[in-house]
């Protein structure tokens, strides 16, 4: 017979399973776009200077590489959580 606490224990496995095939869902999509982009660029504020009326601001923009042995084992990490079944405790 099952008790209150089994069927609690569960749901809440259910819960983290489909938690866990989001998380390998967005790994692939986050994967794919690293193998896909291989760099990526953001500008950096790093200089500000106020003489009166006048202002004066230095940005800096840099680009980050992306390996793409990172993209390939982030793609592999996210297809294992889909595929792999959880173990039974």
């Amino acid at each position: 017979m099952k008790t209150s606490q089994d069927a609690a224990t569960g749901i809440i496995k259910e819960n983290i399973m489909g938690v866990i095939r989001i998380i390998g869902i967005v790994l692939i999509i986050a994967g794919a776009a690293a193998l896909s982009y291989k760099q990526f660029s953001y500008t950096k504020k790093t200089h500000n200077a106020d003489f009166g009326d006048v202002h004066l601001s230095l940005k800096e923009k840099e680009q980050v590489a992306i390996p793409t042995w990172l993209g390939g084992a982030v793609v592999v990490l996210g297809i294992v959580l889909l595929v792999v079944p959880p173990r039974k405790s």
